[in-house]
């Protein structure tokens, strides 16, 4: 790209479309926002070697299309209103935009609770129709993963005024947002929703954030791979599968099942497979985890020398599948069947085995049925059935969680960060608002330091001072009835420090609006709301706390410990009883922690149980879905934490 030009010199008028493609990227269109108050980028597509024009708002820049036809212009930075008219004259074409705001533009993204839209979310009928806000703005990207960054989308996008059509497929949770914000925020918003349910942290992290980290260097050394040739990549992907099998514990070392040998506890699967929760097998009706299939195909030695495609109906909701001991592949999702071209070679005279292993961690879980579904397609056209009959083997939960095939959509590496982030370019944004994570609590270890990872590149692409909002993960499942271990309750903790370190990121806690008996909460109205209060504080500099009460210190006092809050407002209260529930006193060791009686006093709460003089840490809402009782006058829950216990305070200081 050449050098930009900033010039006053007048542009010709433009046609309203442009001849053969746009000149403009794709977020550039009509009805679209962009950010206020910071220089403005525009960018797009012309013949090399082009100049263009551009002007917006009485504002107007020159650039020059480089040798691959890419320009980029910089307008100096605009105040909010409109509507105003972009215009782009690049030669002979011209492309002309209307209807465009100057105001604030937030990328909303996550899994299933961000994407979970206007018409799941609570009063759903209501909500729709009453939408109508011209001066708010909606883009959806669509769902799209790739192995290598994209610099455009692969499918039409549209910059969409709020109305009943526009808002009932659009994210619950970043709609409420805007809609609570621009109460005290009068200014356009423009709102981008990349979202996809059941997608992990790792895939929103470009590949060279994740290499920082240091721990996913051979699965995107794979992925690099892939790009070029996947039928090798998939060969190398299934060695390392392996690898991760022997190294552990639990499984023997010369435990090889996918060489579809005779050794471990196979037993005939039914002729129909399906979801394995209705095999009517007791170890299987309410199993989530791995599960081995195999089976036998026999082809003549004509069409074992033919190249050939193994088909398989979906498996919910992760396979990794063998042909003759060699990795074919490896797809997430349950919707879809299986693909997977065979190396040549691969197959023989005789005897072949196919053995897929499909990993569940939600609901039910299997290889789609029928048996005969299944089956080899070869070259001739000819078909060859997997209808011999399947075995299958349970793999005990100390096995653990295998790693997952770096080009897997949700789950893989980068992979939504290339088709649904890259292609936004670097648009220019106020903030971004995150809401993801249950995917990811099997390893909440290394949460922080992905989240970490993540904020860092995404300042990378889109300013170094990038606000981000950060939803705690809601309250979901059993209620404790005694302290207990909680990898949903770890993972809370580590969004909590990970916000706590940085003056741009805002924690939003949810614990007390979810829905024990629904992943999926539905109240997305207060999540907006907090939301739009965190963005308050974080981004706009209101002196109002961001979230609500927040540990700052627990110290020991003789024999009690005391906890102390700051971002109080109008005082503690505890909802239900004298004193708030949900506090812990633990030692040192996993399992020694106990239910403290807790005494509000002021800004702090003061603990007692047995043994306390001897506890180290605190703990609050330590659970999968626990009951939090803890709130500040202006309604607002103390959030999930656990705080070392540290010097000792003397009696005044703890009135």
């Amino acid at each position: 790209m050449l050098g930009l030009l900033l010039s006053t010199c007048l542009l010709a008028p433009a046609a309203a479309a442009a001849d053969g493609e746009p000149l403009l990227h794709a977020m550039f269109q009509d009805h679209a926002v962009v950010q206020r108050d910071q220089p403005l980028r525009l960018w797009g597509q012309a013949d090399p070697g082009t100049q263009v024009r551009v002007s917006l708002a009485g504002k107007r820049a020159i650039a020059r299309a480089d040798a691959d036809g890419h320009w980029e212009a910089r307008l100096p930075a605009l105040k909010a209103g409109g509507p105003h008219v972009m215009e782009v004259v690049a030669g002979a074409r011209s492309q002309r935009v209307s209807d465009v705001l100057v105001g604030d533009v937030w990328l909303c993204s996550g899994q299933s609770n961000m994407e979970l839209q206007v018409w799941r979310a609570l009063d759903a009928r209501s909500e729709i129709a009453g939408a109508g806000n011209d001066r708010i703005r909606l883009l959806t990207v669509p769902q799209v993963s790739d192995v290598t960054p994209q610099q455009t989308f692969s499918e039409d996008v549209r910059w969409e005024p709020v109305n009943p059509e526009s808002v009932r497929e659009f994210s619950a949770a970043c709609y409420f947002f805007a809609r609570e914000l621009q109460k005290t925020v009068d200014v356009p918003m423009g709102l981008i929703d990349a979202s996809w349910g059941g997608s992990r942290i790792q895939a929103w992290t470009s590949g060279e954030a994740l290499r920082t980290l240091e721990t996913y260097n051979g699965e995107l050394d794979v992925l690099a791979r892939y790009a070029d040739d996947p039928v090798a990549a998939v060969g190398e992907w299934g060695a390392l599968w392996q690898r991760w099998w022997l190294q552990q514990p639990a499984n023997g070392a010369g435990d090889r099942p996918w060489e579809g040998g005779a050794a471990g506890n196979w037993r005939d699967a039914p002729a129909q497979l399906g979801a394995w929760e209705r095999w009517g097998v007791p170890a299987l009706a309410d199993f989530n985890g791995m599960v081995w299939y195999r089976t036998d195909v026999q082809l003549t030695a004509a069409q074992a020398a033919q190249e050939a495609v193994l088909l398989l109906g979906p498996a919910d909701e992760i396979d990794m599948t063998w042909v003759n001991g060699r990795g074919v592949g490896s797809t997430y999702g349950a919707g879809a069947g299986r693909e997977y071209v065979l190396p040549p070679g691969l197959l023989r005279a005789g005897g072949n085995s196919i053995v897929v292993n499909v990993l569940d961690t939600y609901r039910e879980g299997g290889l789609a049925g029928p048996a005969s579904a299944h089956s080899l397609r070869l070259a001739d056209g000819s078909s060859v059935p997997l209808d011999g009959g399947w075995e299958y083997r349970i793999v005990p939960a100390e096995a653990g969680t295998p790693p997952r095939a770096p080009w897997q959509s949700a789950a893989g590496l980068s992979t939504l960060y290339n088709g649904m982030i890259a292609p936004i370019g670097r648009y220019g944004l106020r903030g971004a608002l995150w809401y993801q994570g249950e995917s990811n609590t099997f390893e909440h270890d290394r949460y922080g330091d992905l989240l970490r990872a993540l904020r860092k590149d995404w300042r990378a692409r889109f300013g170094e001072r990038l606000p981000l909002l950060v939803a705690q993960l809601a309250n979901y499942g059993a209620a404790p009835i005694r302290p207990t271990e909680s990898d949903w309750a770890a993972l809370r903790e580590a969004q909590r420090a990970v916000a706590a370190e940085d003056a741009s990121t805002g924690l939003v806690v949810a614990i007390d609006i979810g829905d024990r008996y629904d992943i999926h909460p539905t109240n997305k109205q207060e999540l907006g709301r907090r939301f739009a209060r965190a963005a308050r504080h974080v981004v706009y500099g209101e002196t109002l706390p961001a979230s609500g009460p927040v540990p700052t210190a627990a110290r020991r006092n003789g024999e009690s410990v005391v906890v102390e809050f700051g971002d109080v407002t109008d005082g503690l209260v505890a909802y239900g009883a004298d004193g708030p529930i949900g506090f812990e006193l633990c030692g040192a060791d996993a399992g020694s922690c106990r239910y403290a009686r807790a005494q509000i006093r002021t800004n702090r709460v003061t603990l007692d149980a047995p043994a306390a003089h001897a506890a180290t840490r605190v703990r609050y809402c330590w659970a999968d879905s626990p009951v939090c009782t803890l709130f500040d006058g202006a309604g607002l829950p103390a959030g999930p934490f656990e705080l070392p216990i540290t010097s000792m305070i003397d009696d005044d200081h703890a009135r």
